[in-house]
């Protein structure tokens, strides 16, 4: 992925339950699994709607059903904001899987060369985290989640980055292209 004078370098990619989506508000359809509806974190709407309108380009990177993403994200008004969607009931594969990664660096155009521009933003240390480490780009573990156990126990689950809130990733993410432009 090529930028313009004054474009975005930082790309964003993220996981959706307990990153944007509350997964303890989930309701599913009773055959299939397909998520119905959900509640959203505080401040996860807003934060990421505020990034796309910086004109950050945001691709998810979910485990599950495109049909729940669809429908999540269609109820929090969300669904332009995605330059891409990657998803493994589509791909065929689950983080910390490296193709989730791959496809999601193929459809934005990037090469191995664009690696350090990509920050993933997840909750599951087991999943996004080491996976994004693996991968070899940067991430920031949302440990919002009373859910998963957000304690590294390896080098591979360590994030690059640590927010509580979903607002935190606004400076997170300033901060890292900051670098970027100025590196």
């Amino acid at each position: 992925m090529k930028t313009r004078e004054g474009q975005r370098r930082t790309v964003i990619f993220t996981d959706i339950g307990d990153t944007i989506v509350d997964e303890g508000t989930e309701v599913r359809r009773a055959e299939g699994g397909i998520v119905l509806s959900a509640g959203f974190l505080p401040g996860a709407v807003k934060t990421y709607r505020q990034l796309f309108e910086e004109g950050y380009p945001i691709v998810m990177v979910a485990d599950g059903y495109l049909k729940s993403f669809q429908n999540t994200m269609r109820l929090a008004g969300l669904t332009d904001i995605f330059t891409a969607w990657v998803v493994s009931d589509e791909i065929g594969a689950e983080k910390p899987d490296r193709l989730m990664f791959q496809t999601a660096m193929d459809k934005m155009g990037l090469t191995d060369k664009d690696k350090g521009r990509v920050l993933m933003i997840g909750n599951n240390v087991k999943r996004d985290i080491a996976g994004a480490n693996r991968f070899g780009i940067h991430s920031i573990l949302q440990a919002w989640s009373p859910r998963y156990d957000m304690t590294p126990h390896s080098p591979e689950e360590e994030p690059t980055f640590t927010v509580r809130r979903p607002e935190e990733l606004v400076g997170v993410i300033h901060y890292w292209e900051e670098k970027l432009q100025n590196s």
